[in-house]
């Protein structure tokens, strides 16, 4: 099975999953896909399978999610992949505020 990169948003202000959230996934630097968070704040399908190793930017542009309450507008998320076999979920928590990230399974 080859990798693949999955992602979600999660509202913890509201306790709920952030539905609407354009993101883009970058490998150096140039757009290798766009979605859009869906009603459970994942996208419908994987970012992108058939990874190679390399550096991944996800940008979560979260300004009109947030409509004017916080300061964030885009978040970017930097990561490597060095193992291509390997699932990457890399979440995104979320408030006005602060956000956080970790990679998941």
């Amino acid at each position: 099975m080859s990798g693949r990169i999955t992602t979600h948003v999660l509202d913890t202000a509201r306790g709920a999953p952030a539905a609407g959230i354009p993101v883009a996934l970058r490998r150096d630097g140039a757009v290798v896909a766009t979605a859009v968070t869906n009603a459970d704040g994942r996208t419908d399908a994987p970012l992108h399978e058939g990874l190679e190793p390399g550096a991944y930017e996800i940008t979560f542009s979260v300004g009109a999610y947030l409509a004017g309450e916080g300061f964030l507008d885009e978040v970017p998320v930097r990561f490597r992949v060095d193992d291509p076999s390997a699932h990457h979920h890399v979440p995104l928590l979320l408030s006005p505020w602060s956000y956080t990230t970790y990679r998941g399974s």
